[in-house]
């Protein structure tokens, strides 16, 4: 039996309630989502229809209690034109391309665009694509300045710095879904046991997988919080993922803070020890993202909005824990994260060896939250002001509002029968401390060590 079928078999044995609450069984819903599209229609029309003429819940639920569903719909058919509705939302517009590149860097938070291969979500929607495994970040950037990409697997701050020319051309980018939320950690070579308070950390030599990276700017935030001041007293320098381990091994860092698998692959080759999760900073904070030039999505935004409902289908199966063991058989290959399978497993079920000697269990070591929440990229905003990368005044809502498709993923998410947040700013408290998203600069303001 290969992966990918262990994978189906898994999904089709969940027992636990779908996402939307209406089928009996995640899998059912997907078969539901993926396959009756004429039956998706039909939900969703008439949802809107009984919520736009029921705004009330309760009402609501009295009114179908007392009548039914299906009685309810008819009494409703009676009066308004819901045939031409549903065939209006069933309708799938013809694909402008069909044959898409897309990049990833082979980490767990690539999960959802990498799921969505195998088991051909990207298919079921017409399109061909060809998912390609990347060395690093800044040929990430570049091949999607060049177009060689259609979209991509992005660190959260990416489209954002290239958006506004910040490290590279500008080009204006969008953000679709977070493909992960948490999913990081700080790892210390085991030298450096008894060197666990950062303030002892002067001089040490940290690696980050790209300047414009959540890793970046945690690490900053971190060690500025424990009065290191991150220009003077650390160094901080850039490594593809792939290559953390070995340089920790050499001797060349004195640790990093990576996405995984790599914290916990340094473990298992017993060159180092997870010092902190990056949750423990940020539970819930955005690591990687999945995006595309706004010029793609302008030029084919049916083909664009195709793409957007595979990795969607894709992290909702990611996201359900009893999925996660097989998940880590299925991207273990070579082809994708080239990975021992009991690495990748202690990553996404949470249950890990810390390399201090614990066995510790904590689920949310890595989610797939896919939401793009604009107070995300406005705390994003305020640390690239904080450490000097913008300069002058910041169009931190307008910005935000640009460059993350939160209204599209909230539409497809419904569309699909999930359910998406209401609001569009989450509460945000990084190592106790609130971020205020409608005072940024307040927040700025409040640092005894920033650049600006």
């Amino acid at each position: 039996m290969t992966d990918i079928t262990k994978l189906y078999d898994a999904h089709a044995d969940l027992s636990a309630p779908c996402s939307c609450g209406r089928h009996r069984s995640q899998q059912e819903h997907e078969t539901h989502a993926a396959v009756d599209h004429e039956t998706l229609g039909r939900e969703v029309v008439e949802s809107a229809m009984v919520r736009a003429l029921f705004p009330d819940d309760r009402a609501r639920r009295r009114f179908l209690g007392a009548v039914g569903a299906n009685t309810a719909m008819a009494a409703i058919a009676s009066v308004l034109p819901i045939g031409a509705m549903q065939a209006l939302a069933q309708d799938k517009r013809p694909l402008e391309k069909k044959n898409l590149k897309i990049g990833f860097i082979p980490i767990t938070c690539a999960t959802p665009l990498i799921l969505a291969h195998p088991l051909r979500y990207y298919a079921a929607e017409g399109l061909e694509v060809e998912v390609i495994k990347t060395a690093g970040w800044a040929l990430i950037r570049d091949k999607v300045l060049n177009k060689e990409y259609d979209a991509s697997h992005l660190l959260a701050p990416m489209p954002i710095a290239i958006s506004m020319g910040i490290g590279s051309s500008q080009q204006a980018m969008n953000v679709a879904t977070i493909q992960n939320v948490n999913g990081q950690a700080i790892t210390l070579a085991n030298k450096h046991k008894a060197s666990r308070d950062p303030k002892t950390w002067k001089g040490f030599k940290f690696a980050v997988p790209f300047e414009f990276s959540m890793h970046n700017f945690l690490l900053r935030y971190y060690v500025a919080e424990h009065g290191l001041d991150p220009d003077k007293d650390i160094q901080i320098r850039v490594l593809p993922p792939p290559e953390m381990v070995a340089n920790l091994r050499a001797g060349n860092i004195d640790g990093f803070l990576g996405p995984d698998p790599f914290n916990q692959r340094a473990v298992y080759e017993e060159v180092g020890f997870i010092h902190i999760l990056s949750k423990e900073l940020w539970d819930g904070h955005p690591c990687c993202s999945f995006g595309a030039p706004t010029s793609f999505i302008k030029e084919n935004p049916n083909s664009f909005a195709a793409l957007f409902r595979a990795v969607l289908k894709g992290a909702a199966l990611a996201r359900d824990p009893a999925n996660r063991k097989t998940i880590a058989e299925s991207i273990a290959p070579a082809n994708y994260l080239n990975q021992p399978v009991a690495v990748l497993e202690q990553v996404l079920t949470g249950k890990y060896a810390d390399g201090l000697g614990n066995i510790k269990n904590d689920p949310s070591r890595v989610d797939f939250d896919p939401f793009p929440w604009y107070s995300m990229a406005t705390w994003i905003l305020s640390q690239m002001k904080r450490w000097g990368y913008i300069k002058g005044d910041v169009r931190w809502k307008d910005l935000s509002e640009q460059i993350y498709l939160l209204t599209d993923a909230r539409k497809h998410m419904t569309a699909m029968g999930y359910k998406p947040p209401s609001e569009n700013n989450k509460k945000i408290v990084v190592m106790g401390k609130v971020f205020d998203h409608t005072a940024p600069d307040a927040y700025l303001a409040s640092f005894a060590i920033k650049r600006t």
